[in-house]
């Protein structure tokens, strides 16, 4: 049970080929709040959105991220509007990447969460190491 001054922050992504970024997103999330939702992007979600399905399936990388010990909870995320899934949580702060930021789709998303008084938080996107890069690597070995 989460506390009722808590603040909660959400921070979704596919968390697919886990590495180090990831961990930094968790690690920085945690800090700036008192309980952090990780929000595991479903197979189908993530296909919607990126144009392909994860290496790694969802139950595992589900199991994966609530082993890491900056999570308090895990959520299946298994709609596309991340409203939706605020309206499921209650969540006070969003994590994203600042890939986003400046963007239309950014822009966007904090409007539509500074509607409901959620908060948008930006950290730098690990560009050393991604998935897609680990992906490439193994796709050409």
């Amino acid at each position: 049970m989460v506390g009722k001054d808590a603040r909660v922050g959400y921070a979704p992504g596919v968390y697919d080929l886990f590495h180090i970024g990831h961990l930094n997103i968790l690690r920085m999330a945690r800090s700036q709040c008192d309980h952090l939702i990780a929000g595991v992007v479903s197979d189908e979600m993530a296909e919607l959105a990126k144009g392909r399905r994860p290496v790694v399936p969802l139950s595992e990388r589900l199991e994966i991220v609530d082993h890491i010990r900056f999570v308090d909870q895990v959520h299946a995320e298994t709609v596309p509007d991340k409203l939706e899934t605020w309206s499921e949580l209650k969540f006070d702060i969003f994590f994203k990447g600042d890939d986003w930021k400046g963007t239309r789709k950014g822009i966007e998303l904090e409007r539509r969460f500074g509607d409901v008084g959620v908060e948008v938080v930006y950290f730098p996107y690990t560009r050393e190491t991604s998935s897609t890069i680990l992906r490439n690597f193994l796709a050409a070995s």
